[in-house]
């Protein structure tokens, strides 16, 4: 379920006038985890890597993507959502591990869609299908794998079981290697492949990281607003 409440202090006293910010101000979703809303950072033809900033809200370029590395899928990150202490609990249960932490950030998506979308910085109706258990350092960085909702090409999918392999390995080879910067390593690894039912679980267990991470957003933005 959507945090409206987040919003009734500035939809009540700024109205229209100012853009909400793309992690705290967007709802994810009455029908979240199954349907959720995700904004969008980056699309197939970026050749520099768009990430928004945490503080603004706006899209700041990150670096320049590596060689002919592009994002095979349009990409960006699931609203109100927050990689914490249930995340890493669920990656370390299926890693039967202890050490994983979450990496603090919401969760990242990709949608596939066989639409040309030519910029990022939009909101996207998808449907999660699955995704990759990924770790960087001993960080649960989970991608989240998802369809555009009614797309003509990939609208059936429910799981990622159903996908094309091809698809699915590349998107796999671009995050193993879109942080790869000249000169640098780094410990990046994806663990497994998974299905709906784990994708709509961390889903729901990074919606309940988020509430108790900003759990008095609410309240600091009443008080500014006064």
């Amino acid at each position: 379920m959507g945090n409206t409440s987040l919003m009734d202090p500035i939809g009540r006293l700024m109205g229209l006038r100012y853009k909400s910010h793309p992690w705290h101000g967007v709802e994810i979703g009455d029908n979240a985890p199954k349907e959720i809303t995700t904004f969008i950072e980056m699309v197939s033809t970026d050749t520099v890597k768009y990430e928004v900033d945490k503080s603004s809200g706006y899209l700041k370029i990150d670096r320049p993507q590596k060689y002919s590395n592009v994002v095979p899928a349009l990409y960006g990150f699931i609203p109100q959502t927050f990689s914490g202490d249930k995340v890493a609990e669920f990656c370390n249960e299926k890693l039967e591990r202890e050490d994983v932490k979450g990496d603090g950030d919401p969760i990242d998506i990709c949608v596939l869609t066989e639409k040309e979308i030519v910029h990022g910085d939009i909101l996207v109706e998808a449907i999660p299908i699955g995704g990759f258990r990924m770790l960087d350092g001993n960080e649960s960085d989970d991608k989240i794998i998802a369809v555009m909702k009614d797309d003509a090409v990939y609208g059936d999918f429910k799981d990622i079981s159903e996908m094309s392999l091809l698809v699915v390995d590349r998107l796999k080879h671009y995050f193993l290697t879109y942080k790869d910067l000249p000169g640098e390593e780094r410990d990046v690894e994806i663990t497994h492949t998974f299905g709906a039912e784990d994708a709509h679980e961390i889903i729901r267990r990074s919606m309940a990281d988020y509430r108790t991470r900003f759990e008095n957003l609410n309240s600091i933005l009443s008080t500014q607003m006064k």
